[in-house]
């Protein structure tokens, strides 16, 4: 009996996420589209998650179970993910983001029909009550290096992608800004991120990370700027200070509403 290959594979690195797993969870189990699996990596030390997980997911046969022995991240759990995929096509999902159930449908048709390699939608952003804070709708459909730089107005929970075009490319060692950085350097070599402006996910915004990693966000977003894409200090001080500046009104949009 000949095996099918499932078309998409979803990666979901996991690290205590246990309020929101179960839904961020069943939102791909109830997609309308079939032909996926699913790769959960726990990456976290401290095991006593692990066995929720496991209850969640048992008998559930599109999905996999990776234990990292070490926390390394969510970059580099996605890049375990990637090397662990069955399926021509990758799709992103961080735990405490929901999908609507049309996402790998209409996203995958999408991609399919014009042939392309990098793709990303339109979203709500959500508070951890599930209130609606603002909805990120895609203001420009085709996406370039020289854009990009400026801001990075993706989101990773949206984004599909042709997995031959990350053969030779994965996520680097970033606390933070780490899926920026592969995002630019696919661009930088030609590809472009094509938006499907349709709201298919809910992105979890949280208030709570703001003051403990805003240093960690800078000086991420500097090494973006100067070690990963080669600029000058004062070149990359300038993109940081405006990357920076781009994210606190983004935040304070949706903590007021405005």
């Amino acid at each position: 009996m000949k095996i099918v290959k499932p078309k998409i594979t979803v990666i979901m690195p996991y690290f205590r996420k246990k309020v929101f797993f179960k839904k961020s969870i069943n939102s791909v189990l109830s997609q309308t589209f079939k032909s996926y699996e699913v790769i959960i990596i726990f990456d976290d030390n401290n095991l006593q998650e692990l066995d929720y997980i496991k209850n969640i997911i048992k008998s559930k046969k599109k999905i996999r179970l990776i234990i990292n022995k070490n926390n390394v991240g969510a970059g580099y759990s996605r890049n375990v993910g990637i090397d662990n995929s069955k399926s021509p096509y990758i799709a992103f999902l961080d735990c405490d983001d929901v999908w609507h159930e049309n996402k790998l449908k209409f996203q995958y048709e999408f991609m399919i029909k014009n042939n392309y390699k990098l793709t990303h939608t339109s979203y709500y952003v959500v508070d951890k009550n599930e209130k609606i804070l603002q909805k990120n709708i895609i203001k420009k459909n085709i996406i370039d290096y020289q854009y990009l730089i400026k801001s990075c107005d993706i989101g990773l929970s949206s984004v599909m992608i042709d997995k031959r075009i990350l053969k030779s490319e994965r996520f680097p060692n970033l606390k933070t800004k780490e899926d920026y950085v592969l995002w630019l350097k696919l661009l930088k070599r030609g590809y472009k991120f094509f938006g499907l402006n349709k709201l298919l996910l809910s992105w979890r915004f949280s208030e709570n990370s703001l003051s403990s990693s805003n240093i960690q966000k800078f000086f991420d977003a500097f090494r973006v700027y100067c070690y990963y894409q080669k600029n000058n200090i004062f070149i990359s001080m300038i993109y940081t200070i405006r990357l920076s500046i781009n994210a606190f009104l983004k935040n304070y949009r949706f903590i007021f509403n405005v």
